[in-house]
């Protein structure tokens, strides 16, 4: 039989095994949510990208990019033609690659997505309540309140910033910098309180640069262009008004791109009384399969990505017992 545990997230799955030679297909469990409307008076009002939110890249004038990175969400260039997207392959993509070159509604598409980047970037350049001043400031080390912080010249990054969200998971931040964002190798940008990456949005008046190995949250909106050094992994969004996107084995990961729910299909126990599982995923989402005894204590057998869908996971610590359960989820 299977049983089912209303505290269980969307986006996992779980079955158990209820005799030694027998293990049972899984249910996909889809908690309902409930979402309140929060009124915002004193917060920062959302920044609205519009046909730009599909995407994790969108660039004005090339995409380069030394392989191999992994990006969650569409790329788009335009008016720049799809020659001048370079490195970058559809493995690599989960998503869609699209270039003004193309013609028809995928030109209009990103005609509208380059006007709506325009437009968020000049509303959050043009954000005037309660800022507080960042001028040429270091964030590194420190812990920020949704708001918006300003500074006049340029902005960096060094060691970890915390943004802390009080609570809040609709609160927003919103960052304007007159000219470069620099962070240094190894920087984080760490959220707490509920803080989300969908909610922080960096508004750069010439170009943003992210050091090797930058761990870094929110959309940028830069002017000019924006480059990732090796290593370098986005949640956000790489928008680059005029010029390029340029990428180095990075990860970038849209927050708005969810992955569908795992489902395990055939499970069945082999002649070595290992246990096969062939899980139906979502690829370069990081997938965590855990299995149980008692459906309480959980122990992880993998936490890693899969590059197909469906995919088959051999769970080679299956001893002979009466029952195991298996579950997968997205963390």
């Amino acid at each position: 039989m299977i049983k089912t545990n209303p505290f269980y997230t969307t986006g996992t799955s779980y079955c158990p095994a209820t005799t030694m030679k027998h293990i049972c297909q899984s249910l996909a469990v889809s908690s309902i949510l409930l979402f309140s409307q929060a009124a915002v008076t004193a917060g920062q009002l959302p920044v609205e990208l519009g046909a730009a939110d599909q995407f994790a890249i969108l660039a004005g004038s090339e995409i380069t990019s030394i392989p191999t990175s992994a990006i969650k969400g569409d790329v788009g260039l335009s008016p720049a033609a799809r020659s001048k997207i370079v490195g970058l392959t559809p493995v690599e993509v989960n998503g869609t690659i699209f270039a003004a070159d193309q013609g028809g509604a995928i030109a209009a598409l990103l005609t509208r997505a380059k006007g709506d980047l325009t437009t968020a970037y000049n509303d959050a350049a043009g954000r005037t309540l309660a800022p507080v001043d960042v001028a040429n400031a270091d964030l590194g080390g420190r812990t920020l309140a949704p708001g918006l912080y300003k500074s006049s010249g340029t902005l960096a990054l060094t060691g970890t910033l915390t943004l802390d969200a009080g609570g809040d998971s609709t609160a927003f931040f919103i960052f304007q910098i007159a000219s470069k964002l620099t962070t240094a190798p190894g920087s984080e940008v760490v959220l707490s309180g509920g803080a989300s990456a969908a909610n922080i949005f960096w508004q750069v008046g010439t170009s943003a640069t992210l050091g090797t190995t930058t761990l870094f949250k929110g959309t940028i909106l830069a002017d000019q262009s924006v480059s990732l050094a090796t290593g370098a992994r986005l949640e956000g969004r790489a928008m680059a008004r005029i010029a390029a996107v340029t990428l180095d084995a990075n990860t970038i990961t849209n927050p708005s791109v969810r992955p569908t729910p795992p489902w395990f299909g055939p499970i069945k126990r082999l002649t070595n009384d290992f246990v096969s599982l062939v899980i139906t995923n979502t690829p370069t989402f990081a997938l965590t399969i855990q299995t149980s005894e008692d459906l309480t204590n959980w122990t992880t057998l993998s936490a890693q990505a899969m590059s197909i869908s469906p995919s088959l996971f051999i769970d080679s610590t299956a001893p002979i017992q009466a029952k195991r359960f298996y579950r997968a989820f997205y963390p």
